[in-house]
């Protein structure tokens, strides 16, 4: 293990037998596992990578949910809380990006779980991460349709649960690519939106809408009704909206097996976070605390997709200006369906992924000409008809407890792959390799990891607190399961691979035991092309920095 490879650099290194760690640390690899079975479809380009970074993450959770958060926390308090969780994904994202850039395989966080932490909780991680996406799906669909009811709610919401499910059957057809032109085009819609909504509210603030009677308002609402709300209760709830709203970052790691050029796009889709953050999340939060009153009545409704409740729709509302809001209600709209379209690539690529390496059943790993999943779409979509449950009377306490499975999975998913760099870093070093011979090395080290590791406990405790202490009620069995229920599923499953394989492999992964070669692609630094940075070119890389 201590030899250097001296394999052409950018080619997939697969390891001699006497480099290969005892067989019941690592899963099989997809050579061993699928045989004649075709691989996935390499087709998303720069572009797309860049908007699926920021296109998974801005939706309903930012637009509409967001709103609770205010009631509940505050204006103070939401801008704490999502500085906090988009610190906690900064670090994540740029420890995935490491990973990524060297391994770009099938399944991303799932595998560095397997091969860097433990099977059996890869295994756990894996299928919650399914899970999520496959009950994400139909209330995403549902969502969608409830937009709707802003303009016409004369029409049956089964209506629209038909046709939106009938549009992601379509960009199905079109594989991998047409995942990625749908983001693309909707990310541009949502980063064009945000960003006028920006300036919007700075002349909203500044009192320049004629329309609106407030005149200056400046920080009014911070001081009446004030700056926080409900006291630390209020400000942990914010922790569980801003995990909710930053859902589906992670996904960029997921397309790193079907990327062109991962070793190019995904360092700077990574690196891109920071700003995206600061910008699409904390500012626009920023400004509608400004303008926008916490105990406003109407932000009691704001979940889901009830756009009559969000806080972005009320705050232009409240300036008096006539057609925008309707025209906000499109984008939130699109949001909805983005989300839902991720929501399908997301889980067919983890249950193949998983079913490649014996951990799923075998007919899942069957890929077509196309490089499309195909038995995993097939039951994605299946999920997808779920939706027409909000058709029975008691649809809504099914949705309710469909939903429960997936409340934490981001946390843990997200501290896995904190976990599963601090790892890998032990194993990269136990091998006799160094830190230089990264191809991309997360801009925080191995520290953010650990600081990122620590802020999602931060946030599972947050969580556990807030549904055992509701705000404005008494301890109550079914908020704190239908929170907390994914807890005991991924236990199950963990224990239930452990019994499976009897034990194999001890508690975790041994850092001179870890398979660090399987997949990786190593490059030569004096081959990748370098940019020369100059005052003629800055306009051109400050775009990039925010597009592509």
């Amino acid at each position: 293990m201590n030899d250097k490879s001296t394999h052409p650099p950018g080619k997939e290194h697969s390891p001699s037998d006497d480099e290969k760690p005892p067989p019941q640390y690592v899963a099989p690899s997809d050579q061993e596992m699928t045989g004649d079975v075709r691989g996935l479809s390499r087709a998303l380009q720069g572009r797309h990578m860049q908007m699926i970074a920021i296109g998974g993450s801005i939706g309903a959770g930012l637009f509409v949910g967001s709103g609770s958060a205010f009631h509940n926390g505050g204006p103070a308090g939401v801008l704490l809380g999502f500085i906090i969780i988009g610190a906690m994904m900064l670090f994540t994202i740029q420890a995935l990006g490491e990973l990524a850039v060297l391994y770009p395989v099938n399944g991303a966080f799932y595998m560095y779980a397997v091969r860097f932490i433990d099977p059996a909780w890869g295994f756990a991680m894996g299928w919650e991460y399914a899970i999520n996406w496959l009950v994400i799906l139909p209330f995403e669909i549902t969502a969608a349709g409830i937009t709707i009811s802003y303009w016409r709610d004369d029409i049956n919401i089964g209506v629209w649960i038909a046709v939106f499910l009938t549009a992601l059957v379509v960009v199905q057809v079109f594989a991998v690519r047409g995942y990625g032109e749908v983001e693309f085009a909707l990310g541009i819609i949502k980063v064009v939106a945000v960003s006028g909504f920006i300036i919007l509210g700075i002349i909203i603030d500044c009192g320049g809408v004629p329309t609106d009677n407030r005149g200056y308002i400046g920080a009014r609402y911070w001081h009446d009704p004030g700056a926080f709300r409900n006291g630390f209760k209020g400000f942990c709830t914010v922790f569980v909206t801003a995990a909710f709203a930053f859902a589906g970052t992670e996904l960029v790691g997921l397309a790193a097996a079907e990327a062109e050029n991962p070793r190019r796009t995904l360092p700077r889709a990574t690196r891109q976070v920071f700003w995206r953050i600061t910008i699409f999340y904390v500012l626009s939060l920023f400004l509608v605390g400004l303008i926008l009153p916490s105990d406003s009545k109407d932000l009691l409704g704001s979940s889901g997709a009830n756009t009559k409740a969000s806080p972005f729709v009320l705050a232009i509302q409240a300036a008096g200006i006539k057609a925008l809001p309707s025209i906000f209600n499109v984008v939130i709209t699109l949001s909805v369906l983005s989300v839902a379209n991720s929501a399908t690539f997301g889980s067919t690529r983890t249950m193949q992924a998983m079913s490649l390496r014996g951990m799923g059943p075998r007919f899942l790993s069957y890929v077509d000409s196309k490089g499309r999943p195909l038995w995993c779409i097939v039951i994605q979509l299946l999920f997808g008809l779920l939706a027409f449950i909000n058709e029975a009377s008691t649809g809504k306490t099914i949705f309710n407890w469909l939903l429960a499975l997936s409340a934490l999975n981001n946390l843990f998913v997200w501290g896995s792959i904190n976990l599963a760099h601090i790892r890998f870093r032990q194993g990269w070093a136990a091998s006799g390799r160094t830190v230089a011979e990264l191809p991309y090395q997360a801009s925080f080290g191995v520290a953010g990891s650990y600081i990122g590791l620590f802020l999602n406990w931060v946030a599972f405790l947050a969580t556990f607190y807030t549904s055992l202490f509701p705000i404005g009620s008494s301890p109550d069995a079914e908020v704190f399961f239908e929170t907390m229920l994914a807890l005991p599923l991924a236990i199950g499953l963990y224990l239930g691979w452990k019994v499976y394989i009897r034990g194999a492999g001890g508690l975790y992964v041994q850092a001179h035991q870890m398979d660090v070669t399987t997949g990786m692609r190593e490059f030569d630094p004096d081959d990748e092309p370098k940019e020369k940075k100059t005052l003629a070119n800055l306009p051109a890389r400050i775009f990039h920095s925010f597009v592509y």
